[in-house]
């Protein structure tokens, strides 16, 4: 949309603040698309971003279960965290992360050469289209997970997989992705479809998976913060409380 104001014609896009760490973040872009195979950064990349992003968010849940003072956020104050529950979730996160998981990030590769996805840093859209596209992603995924989920909870199916997700009654950040192997590739599903329709440029993986991974995070934390957490920003989160 144009706006005329004399002889110039103004965007409305021109009303928009500048990305302040865009000069920042282009050098390291264009020395990662530079240095590595776009099998590498699409593959190799997206599995480390997802680990660190992952485990990253999982860090300030664990560490408050030492904290006395974090104790009046948890949801749940008579269930703490055990060593023996948290190694049990773990090991099963490695196998789903690395056996089901990888095997699909790998795909993203041949995603992005049968569709012509750039690398490009001269290609990659602005902030605001990115977190447009972010924002469809999270719509089409949410709607997706509350059909399947809803699916996955009726009684002729819920005892063979998605009771491996409840194993943990008091959840903590890990379990986000403690899930059966099927119900992994099945809601997983949900994740790529946003991607399908909406991705223009490689960065949105990175961003989406990013977003999406905080969030879920944030819901199985087992901590409430309402006032420090920019997820309860957004209108109508409902988040863990939910």
């Amino acid at each position: 949309m144009n706006l005329v104001a004399g002889n110039e014609s103004l965007l409305l896009t021109d009303f928009l603040p500048k990305n302040p760490v865009e000069p920042y973040f282009r050098d390291y872009w264009m020395a990662m698309t530079g240095r590595y195979t776009k099998f590498q950064i699409a593959t190799w990349g997206s599995l480390i971003i997802h680990e660190l992003v992952y485990f990253g968010a999982c860090a300030p849940g664990f560490l408050a279960q030492f904290i006395p003072f974090m104790h009046r956020f948890k949801i749940q104050k008579d269930k703490p965290e055990t060593f023996e529950k948290q190694w049990k979730c773990f090991k099963l996160l490695m196998f789903n992360h690395f056996i089901i998981q990888l095997p699909l990030i790998c795909g993203t590769y041949a995603f992005t050469q049968m569709f012509g996805i750039p690398y490009d840093y001269n290609d990659m859209p602005p902030w605001y289209i990115i977190a447009m596209q972010v924002l469809g992603c999270a719509v089409v995924e949410d709607t997706w997970h509350y059909f399947l989920h809803r699916i996955m909870h009726d009684k002729r199916y819920y005892k063979y997989v998605h009771k491996v997700h409840h194993n943990f009654q008091a959840p903590f950040g890990m379990t986000a992705e403690y899930a059966h192997p099927v119900e992994t590739v099945v809601l997983g599903m949900g994740f790529f479809i946003g991607i399908l329709t909406f991705c223009t440029h490689v960065v949105l993986l990175w961003a989406w998976v990013t977003v999406r991974l905080l969030e879920t995070i944030d819901v199985h934390s087992g901590y409430n913060m309402p006032y420090i957490n920019p997820f309860h920003l957004v209108p109508f989160y409902a988040g863990k409380l939910l």
